[in-house]
């Protein structure tokens, strides 16, 4: 079983940028595809960013490419999510999740975090 728990969502103006932590306990992430979605009010959960579990592979969202960056540490058991250039399309409930296997698709993936707020102003 993995517990995640997402931290650094808030308010910020367009062209701001903000840091997502998703730090895990149960079991080491290190075994672990890492994954954040995103949820805007009356949409569905979409995909965001992922990476593989050594870092090797990584995979964005057309919409965050060049703007959002994902890492980890395996070693801290947490996953970052570096949002840049923010704008009102990116205000949403922040997700991390972990997956077993290599794999983009929200049904993949095993466990949830409760998720954070972004709001971006415009």
């Amino acid at each position: 079983q993995v517990q995640l728990v997402e931290s650094g969502g808030g308010l910020v103006q367009a062209g701001g940028s903000l840091r997502l932590s998703c730090a895990a306990s149960g079991r080491t992430l290190s075994r672990y595809v890492m994954g954040w979605f995103r949820q805007a009010p009356g949409k569905e959960r979409e995909f965001v960013a992922g990476v593989s579990w050594s870092g090797s592979i990584i995979n964005y969202a057309d919409s965050v490419k060049g703007r959002f960056t994902i890492s980890r540490d395996n070693a801290k058991n947490t996953v970052y999510l570096e949002m840049n250039t923010l704008n009102a399309e990116d205000t949403a409930v922040y997700y991390c999740a972990a997956a077993r296997g290599t794999s983009w698709y929200i049904n993949d993936y095993d466990y949830w975090g409760q998720g954070t707020q972004v709001t971006v102003s415009s």
